[in-house]
């Protein structure tokens, strides 16, 4: 048997080309329409495929540039980089010290090795060779921990690195993200944040040897339950346990320690590992040892039988099952959709070519009346889209100014979890207050931005809803819509439309209204029922996240922690030495808090609530605004098609039965590209390995 990591290569290695080749089939299938196109204008007319063409050649250049982007998020000193390099089968990331604590970086493949430094502001990306990259934004673990306890991030202007490297995963398509250390800065927090909606899998790296810590548990529990993201938990340094028993022989005691440990993750991981209401816990956590598992690849050996083989045969069945299959399921319903777009351009043309243009002119005038009806239809939808978005808007702003001023009533207990150990006598030395500020200024930032995670994800909800309720919608006027099409066609043809046999019920429906509801499958994940929805233009999640880490995090949290850190510090200093201990101190500054809070979040909440109505309306109008402009398109081809052909009969006489030839040998060809496409996604999901099942 094939050692796992080679499998996984080789496995990747056929969706790549998967990939090529449905790309392939769909830039054929545009080349086709295009030529047909161009004959057209010489001939009968143009049939309005330019909207079509362009969806083709989209879809064909996100697949043929496509790749797996795997997110990889620990705490520090859980071996992230061993992890790393033992997945991509090399000792590339530094394992003695640890650049991504103070960097976010970007793995992705090139022919030679170089790093490219992205800056936030702006100026112009540094390009470096790889040692000097790791020499200059490499920093001690002891001094990344300094850091992290004042809040300070090494490399503030940095914004990100690409690594580019030539490694077999990487080219394979396979696109990793390290994370800096969860307890880096929560400014850093925010950045990694913002990769995590466009990310196909996280990997999270915990370690056994200390078992779910309250910052892992505080990350999991704001960031990622009930998110709709697909999570892969990998319990490093498992071998340590046995390296920690008084007698690591003694195979008795060695299971009693497995199982506490093992017991302590099932019990706090479990409901994370909820799929659509199963749980994946068996496929989704692995127990591991990354330094082991790195030796062997190094050393060529297979890692089968170990449990790092285990997890790399569950990341491998989601790529390249459960993911790459849903990705060329929408090639196919693209071909579909492209071919049913020419048959019915073909069926209408062709009974009209004998038409005289006194004659075409009469029809045309009588389908107005259903061009009116289609123009009806774009409003309505439109209309609805605009009253829930600002239903929505007003309603999660609402939300948002009745939920921050509450904060202060709960804040003393709420704040406990996070406030820094406050040693008193230390806080009345200049130098120990200045650290006390920073600690307390982060734990603030902490408190304060998974108090805002927690309410957007309400608000998440509540979006979730009303995407599906506008989906339903799309359905229902895509219909109505189709209905009016078809009294078009019949009106001009003469014919009754009778439903295409090659086509299923999946593909009846007009391309924008793909398109709307497939936007939703997308912003939530559903990547199995996507139609037109692949372009990325859209995507209210990231709106909102980037809201909130944006946002509020300068415009309230500066605000507010330069306003209270003051009054903060004036009651403690004023204090005479033997009034108060630690703990009346520490009560002394989280009341001083509470009371600064009491005055100031109303007015922030009242401030801010305006931002949160103006993004969330953003994300109804970018919405509108695609599906109108989509469904203008529509009507517009449709105008267009029936124009060409009148202005080419009043330049020329048409060649009835050349131009019929034609118009049956394109419906014919596209038909044939349309087989082909699928013939190929049927053999595919019929391969044992790795496409064995269809999304």
């Amino acid at each position: 048997m094939a050692d796992k990591a080679e499998s996984l290569i080789h496995d990747l290695d056929k969706v790549a080309k998967a990939r090529q080749e449905f790309a392939g089939y769909l830039q054929e299938i545009a080349g086709t329409l295009t030529e047909a196109e161009q004959i057209g204008e010489t001939a009968s007319g143009k049939l309005g495929l330019e909207t079509t063409i362009e969806d083709l050649e989209l879809v064909s250049r996100n697949l043929g540039e496509g790749v797996f982007r795997l997110l990889v998020l620990g705490d520090m000193k859980r071996g992230k980089s061993t992890f790393l390099n033992a997945l991509i089968g090399e000792n590339v990331l530094p394992t003695d010290v640890n650049p991504c604590t103070a960097v976010l970086t970007v793995l992705s493949y090139g022919q030679d090795k170089q790093v490219t430094v992205h800056f936030k502001d702006g100026r112009a990306p540094e390009l470096l060779d790889f040692d000097s990259f790791k020499q200059r934004y490499t920093i001690p673990p002891e001094v990344a921990k300094t850091l992290q306890e004042q809040g300070i991030s090494a490399f503030p202007d940095v914004a990100y690195a690409e690594v580019q490297y030539p490694l077999t995963l990487l080219e394979k398509g396979v696109q990793i993200i390290d994370s800096p250390g969860l307890n880096d800065t929560e400014q850093r927090n925010q950045l990694t944040l913002g990769y995590i909606n466009n990310c196909h899998a996280i990997l999270f790296v915990l370690s056994a040897t200390q078992p779910y810590t309250l910052g892992e548990q505080r990350y999991l529990e704001n960031y990622i339950k009930d998110r709709g993201l697909s999570v892969f938990f990998l319990i490093n340094h498992w071998d340590e346990i046995q390296n920690r028993l008084i007698d690591p022989n003694d195979y008795a005691a060695l299971q009693e320690a497995e199982e506490r440990v093992r017991q302590v993750f099932r019990t706090n991981l479990t409901p994370y590992c909820q799929v659509e209401g199963e749980d994946r816990y068996d496929d989704r956590v692995f127990e591991i040892s990354s330094l082991n598992a790195l030796r062997q690849r190094l050393k060529h050996e297979s890692l089968d039988g170990t449990d790092f083989s285990e997890f790399i045969t569950a990341l491998n069945h989601f790529l390249t099952k459960e993911r790459a299959i849903s990705e060329l399921r929408q090639a196919k319903l693209m071909a579909r959709q492209a071919y049913r777009t020419v048959h019915e351009a073909c069926d209408r043309r062709i009974p009209l070519l004998s038409e005289s243009v006194q004659d075409l002119r009469q029809k045309i005038r009588s389908v107005q009346p259903e061009f009116d009806q289609l123009v009806t239809i774009r409003d309505q939808f439109k209309d609805e889209i605009r009253i829930v978005g600002e239903r929505q808007a007003s309603t999660i702003s609402n939300s948002f100014r009745t939920y921050l001023p509450e904060l202060a009533s709960s804040f003393e207990v709420d704040f406990s979890r996070y406030q820094p150990e406050l040693k008193f006598f230390d806080f009345l030395q200049k130098g120990k207050r200045q650290e006390f500020e920073a600690s307390l200024r982060l734990a603030f930032e902490k408190y304060l931005l998974d108090k805002i995670a927690a309410w957007s994800l309400t608000a998440q909800q509540q979006l979730d809803a009303s995407f599906l309720d506008l989906a339903k919608s799309a359905t229902q006027y895509g219909e109505s819509y189709t209905q009016v099409t078809d009294r078009i066609t019949e009106k001009l043809t003469g014919q009754k439309v009778i439903p295409n046999a090659n086509l299923s019920a999946e593909d009846t429906s007009p391309r924008w209204a793909k398109w709307a509801v497939g936007l939703y499958a997308l912003t939530t994940g559903d990547v199995g029922t996507i139609a037109m929805a692949g372009t990325g233009v859209f995507n209210w999640k990231q709106i909102l996240l980037n809201f909130s880490g944006a946002v509020l995090l300068t415009s309230m949290l500066y605000a507010v922690t330069g306003v209270f850190l003051g009054p903060v510090g004036m009651a403690l200093a004023g204090l005479s030495l033997g009034s108060f201990s630690a703990e009346m101190a520490r009560r002394k500054v989280v009341e001083t808090m509470k009371a600064e809070l009491i005055k100031l979040l109303p007015q922030i909440a009242q401030e801010q609530s305006f931002q949160v109505y103006q993004a969330v309306k953003e994300c109804f109008d970018t919405y509108q605004q695609e599906v109108v402009k989509r469904m203008n398109k529509d009507i517009q081809s449709r105008k267009v098609e029936l124009d060409e052909l009148v202005r080419q009969k009043e330049d020329h006489e048409i060649n009835q039965q050349v131009e019929e030839r034609r118009l049956n040998l394109l419906d014919n060809t596209v038909l044939t590209q349309l087989h082909e496409v699928e013939d190929a996604y049927d053999y595919l999901i019929g391969q044992p390995m790795p496409l064995m099942s269809a999304a």
